[in-house]
């Protein structure tokens, strides 16, 4: 299977074998295994946002961000590094090399606006951004 290109069946492979991978680590496993209900549609929703992603297909139409938000009582920005350390090894391993460092860079990314939306705010008096869970921050302004 290496040598896989940016194409829909190369992405769906890849999706299948990287949340294979997810559902078997130790650390990752039990946080998607617990909010995927439906494997097989939830793999199908994947593969259309990296083609969405990478293919500009326009396939995915889902919002990523509420749905990671959902779960930031069990994500921590320590594990956006292992599920970027598991990409990058499986892209490595099947795709080619200019896809697996094109995907890798854009899950970088990503994972790095994930973790902005998730994990830290602006604070509008000093211009900073700070490390604030956004359930504290909503807690804050509620108390306002």
């Amino acid at each position: 299977m290496a040598g896989l290109d940016i194409d829909e069946t190369g992405l769906r492979q890849l999706v299948d074998a990287f949340y294979s991978r997810i559902r078997a680590d130790a650390q990752l496993g039990p946080i998607f295994n617990d909010a995927i209900h439906d494997w097989p549609q939830h793999l199908g929703k994947l593969s259309a946002f990296w083609s969405s992603i990478m293919l500009t297909s326009g396939r995915y139409k889902g919002q990523p961000v509420p749905a990671h938000v959902k779960h930031k009582d069990r994500i921590t920005p320590a594990l956006f590094d292992r599920w970027l350390s598991l990409w990058k090894q499986t892209t490595d391993e099947l795709m080619t090399p200019d896809a697996a460092a094109a995907l890798q860079a854009k899950a970088a990314r990503i994972a790095e606006s994930l973790q902005l939306a998730m994990f830290f705010r602006l604070d509008p008096g000093s211009g900073h951004v700070s490390m604030c869970p956004v359930q504290v921050t909503t807690e804050r302004k509620k108390a306002s």
